[in-house]
């Protein structure tokens, strides 16, 4: 089963986990979220891999948009365009999407709030053979996205619910 997880906003990233019974979970691919322009006028931009998702996964997560503290008018818009960009995609794709709550994964892995580095170590402790994806300390969006899809997974198991991948 492939999973597809993702950060959303303009600084996550999307992974796309693979779990199969009795064998690890592997890191299929990973990005960050495509965006263009610079500073203040970055939006997401649709990548054209994008409808290409639907006949890798028939399962998203996403981690739930909100507002952060101290974050000013004007960002908090530009991060929820890139949630709606993100979730408007998936929806064109036909992917069901589950809305996953940040704090309900970083304290399955044991994260605390904004430990963008622990999250990116923690993501490859479990997929080790996924450095190549996740090398750079600025890829903790795609590591996060992969977090989420195990979450996912984890949670799926749990409840028994299977979907094609």
């Amino acid at each position: 089963m492939k999973i597809l997880g993702c950060d959303p906003g303009v600084h996550g990233g999307i992974a796309i986990v693979e779990i199969n019974d009795g064998t690890a979970p592997r890191l299929v691919d990973a990005i960050d979220i495509p965006v263009t322009g610079v500073g203040a006028k970055d939006v997401w931009t649709c990548s054209r891999s994008a409808p290409g998702f639907s006949r890798i996964t028939r399962n998203a997560l996403i981690e739930r948009a909100q507002a952060m503290p101290k974050q000013g008018a004007s960002s908090g818009f530009k991060y929820g365009r890139a949630v709606g960009a993100l979730e408007g995609v998936l929806a064109c794709c036909e992917i069901p999407m589950t809305i996953v709550e940040p704090s309900a994964w970083k304290k399955f892995y044991r994260l605390r709030g904004g430990d963008k580095e622990g999250g990116r170590q923690r993501a490859l402790q479990l997929l080790p053979a996924a450095h190549a994806w996740l090398a750079r300390k600025k890829d903790h969006g795609r590591a996060d996205a992969a977090l989420v899809a195990l979450y996912g997974a984890h949670q799926m198991a749990l409840t028994g619910a299977k979907h094609a991948a």
